[in-house]
């Protein structure tokens, strides 16, 4: 499966795909998009040798235009899977339909809870003991695709979201190449009844 990554920032989730799925069970990282040009994420992309590409809004007319671009040169690179790996743009319409069911998201809550921005701020606002990471299908709303994946950890005492991120980015690590491993086995399915179920055979 040709997997393509879409990253805003650090890119510490697409280092995590190029250390544990690129290149195994075949599943191939063929590039790596940023809407900045300045980030992390595609030097990281650049050093395991993965065709990167930056569309900065200031580029384009609008988001539509941007993300045709982005369309358009993924489907260059025969990609398959889309992966939003700290991409902190929303999707047009017509890029989810020209990749329909085929766009998934890493997000550090456990959702339907605290979607968007500040998902950590939101839930330490909140008071929950309980913090988690949830893979999810993207679809037109915000952070309200099916789930793939999703584990949670108790933190009863966190206080900052620094401390919370530090126990939730090594579960990202493992849960985001977990599905993506299993998508491309064609392990992970949409119940046809149910488009809210998704079912995962391990």
């Amino acid at each position: 499966m040709n997997v393509a990554v879409l990253a805003s920032g650090a890119g510490t989730n697409l280092q995590a795909l190029l250390d544990r799925v690129h290149g195994r069970d075949g599943v191939r990282v063929v590039a790596v998009a940023s809407d900045k040009p300045g980030a992390r994420a595609l030097q990281r992309a650049e050093a395991a040798g993965v065709p990167v590409a930056a569309f900065p809004a200031s580029d384009f007319a609008d988001r539509v235009a941007r993300d045709s671009a982005i369309a358009g040169w993924l489907a260059s690179r025969e990609t398959e899977l889309v992966v939003l790996a700290g991409y902190m743009q929303l999707l047009s319409p017509d890029f989810l339909e020209r990749f329909q069911g085929r766009v998934i998201n890493v997000h550090p809550a456990l959702l339907p809870a605290f979607p968007g921005l500040r998902a950590v701020e939101q839930a330490l606002e909140y008071g929950v003991k309980v913090f988690g990471v949830t893979v999810h299908f993207v679809d037109e709303g915000m952070d309200s695709g099916p789930v793939i994946l999703q584990r949670a950890v108790e933190l009863p005492d966190a206080s900052s979201p620094e401390e919370v991120m530090r126990h939730l980015q090594p579960i990202e690590h493992e849960l985001l190449p977990e599905a993506v491993r299993l998508i491309a086995a064609g392990a992970v399915r949409v119940d046809p009844a149910d488009p809210r179920r998704v079912m995962v055979a391990r």
